[in-house]
């Protein structure tokens, strides 16, 4: 039997599974309670840039923010956002009120199948008891649940939700089946079918963990090849040369994955009585670049002070390269950094939405052709701008006598320095 889809949570993971099932001509019910957030997609525009209006209006997909809508599904898809709050514990909240509004349409037959990143047992421990009260239903009796994580990369065109191997899992064999069915009937790259639930869950945040901890590794050694007064990109090219070498490189580690997912992976460690060295010392590691960064521009820009109020202009606030999204960017704690030591800061980024950002972490834009020759410059997101620009972009934003460039994701060409200029990079 063909299955009714809905898909609950239209941001960056979301929007693209509902669009690529629509695209199939399979009946999609697309909700979201950001009412905002369903009046752009039914005007055909996309703020995360994630599916062009072309493609929206090409397929079939029904925008909602009304719960009952989802009555028509039978396969739920859950994909909201699992962030951590101030204390750096994971934050369910936002599953639990999605598990909440899918109770309350949950009829007998349909499969819950969530998308979200979690620590191991969330969907089982946490989610199922809210489906379960709010639906008056049954677990494994009325209603079953599936987990396969998400594995988007926002901004990436190459891999996309359709042509990337599927993890998939669920309650019983019968209903893997039947997850699998569905995800095989629009994912070219086939599927993996995990042994429980908790396994998948658990393969999703170490794929995170484990990308972060190697990260922080090589942003270690940009801190010690700091002090050594070598260049890091020297010693990883040279270093690269070898056949098995992993080619990360450093820079700020934020966004909604790998930021966030070790936390996860910890805090489940630590419930169980083990605490995790290796995930947390990571995790210092990363939060630490960007104080770092900006500490490197104000102890350069303290040796030139002339008695002014000293500028720096932050190129990029996004928390990667040529997309919109800003969750959890570190870009952030450069500025707060510089502010501290009385710096005026102004920010600009081609990509980045100034009202949310502006929402977010009270921070505002400024147009390139607005900017206040700078002391400094802090290219932190390497955007397709900046990039192609180069030095041609960056030297008129500096002051006439020249200044200091710290070049956070290293594409500046090093034998162009223009004179007056002093570089810095990770």
């Amino acid at each position: 039997m063909k299955r009714r889809i809905s898909v609950i949570g239209l941001g960056y993971v979301g929007l693209p599974v509902a669009a690529t099932f629509a695209g199939a001509r399979q009946p999609v019910v697309a909700f979201d309670i950001d009412t905002r957030r369903i009046g752009e997609l039914k005007r055909g525009h996309d703020r995360t840039g994630e599916v062009d209006a072309a493609a929206l209006e090409a397929t079939t997909l029904m925008f909602t923010s009304d719960a009952r809508d989802l009555r028509t599904a039978d396969f739920h898809i859950v994909t909201v956002p699992t962030p951590i709050d101030a204390s750096k514990q994971p934050d369910l909240e936002p599953l639990r009120k999605a598990s909440a509004t899918i109770g309350s349409i949950l009829k007998k037959g349909d499969i819950v199948v969530y998308e979200s990143t979690v620590y191991p047992g969330v969907t089982e421990d946490v989610c199922v008891p809210v489906l379960e009260k709010v639906s008056g239903l049954k677990w494994k009796v009325d209603f079953n649940v599936g987990y396969s994580p998400e594995r988007i990369n926002p901004g990436d065109k190459e891999r996309r939700f359709d042509n990337i191997l599927k993890i998939v899992s669920g309650d019983a064999a019968e209903t893997l089946d039947v997850v699998d069915a569905v995800y095989k009937s629009v994912v070219t790259a086939g599927t993996h079918r995990a042994a429980s639930i908790k396994i998948a869950e658990f393969a999703k945040v170490l794929e995170n963990t484990q990308r972060d901890v190697n990260i922080a590794l090589i942003n270690e050694i940009a801190l010690i090849c700091d002090r050594l007064g070598v260049d890091t990109q020297d010693v990883l090219n040279a270093a690269g040369t070898k056949w098995n070498f992993l080619n990360f490189r450093p820079g700020l580690v934020g966004g909604h994955c790998i930021g966030v997912d070790p936390f996860y992976i910890a805090h489940k460690a630590e419930e169980v009585g083990y605490h995790p060295h290796v995930i947390h010392s990571g995790r210092r590691v990363n939060d630490g670049m960007g104080v770092h960064v900006a500490n490197r521009v104000a102890r350069n820009i303290m040796r030139r002070a002339t008695g002014e109020r000293p500028v720096v202009t932050v190129l990029g606030v996004t928390f990667k390269e040529n997309v919109p999204d800003i969750r959890n960017t570190r870009v952030v704690d450069i500025v707060r950094e510089l502010e501290d030591f009385g710096i005026t800061v102004q920010l600009h980024d081609p990509e980045a939405d100034g009202d949310l950002l502006k929402e977010e972490y009270g921070l505002e834009l400024t147009p390139l052709d607005r900017l206040r020759p700078a002391d400094a410059i802090v290219v932190a997101v390497a955007h397709k701008p900046y990039r192609e620009g180069g030095w041609t972009l960056l030297r008129p934003l500096l002051k006439p006598s020249g200044g200091f460039v710290a070049d956070v994701p290293a594409l500046l060409d090093r034998a162009s320095i223009p004179a007056g200029v002093t570089l810095w990079r990770l």
